[in-house]
């Protein structure tokens, strides 16, 4: 009777520590939290057009009292290597919306706005002319999101988000 009362007993307790080790469903977050799980220290690897194996850094730190989260993202191998760019991302109570602003070390800006896909978080820019007189749209979409594993996709679309083409994916793996 004792060996079963302690089995019960640790299942109980094994039982009840699940929901708080596993990653929030997004019905469970307020929407100042949807970005949150991006906050730590990651090692990012992707794979280029060409095959190249690429590797980066992204550092994601909540700043401003925890009401702006902000990126620190470098290239370190690969056909990128020395890419650098920072982003500042921010919840917007009285528009309800999430806000993204982006510059890189090669002259790039890009102002993008956020929503949320079933447990995808996107950020998304606005129509913008494309090089062949087109209009392109491009997004930024998290997805496969856990405590420590993320996928990360850069897609663009030419006819107004119909359909989407990936341009680079990155796989996140938290350090800390």
């Amino acid at each position: 009777m004792r060996y079963l009362s302690f089995t019960l007993l640790f299942l109980l307790l094994l039982f009840l520590s699940l929901p708080a080790n596993a990653q929030n469903s997004i019905e469970d977050l307020e929407p100042e939290q949807y970005f949150d799980f991006w906050v730590g220290e990651w090692e990012l690897s992707w794979t280029d057009k060409q095959g190249n194996q690429g590797k980066g850094i992204n550092v994601i730190e909540k700043i401003l009292d925890g009401e702006v989260i902000q990126e620190h993202f470098e290239s370190t191998g690969g056909s990128q290597k020395g890419y650098k760019g920072t982003s500042i991302s921010v919840y917007n109570p009285q528009r309800e919306s999430w806000h993204q602003a982006w510059a890189d070390n090669q002259g790039g800006y890009i102002d993008l706005l956020g929503s949320v896909d079933g447990n995808k978080r996107i950020f998304q820019t606005g129509p913008r002319p494309g090089p062949q007189g087109n209009t392109i749209i491009s997004r930024m979409v998290f997805y496969d999101i856990t405590e420590n594993t993320f996928t990360w996709d850069w897609e663009s679309s030419t006819n107004e988000g119909d359909t989407w083409m990936l341009n680079w994916r990155i796989e996140y793996k938290r350090v800390k």
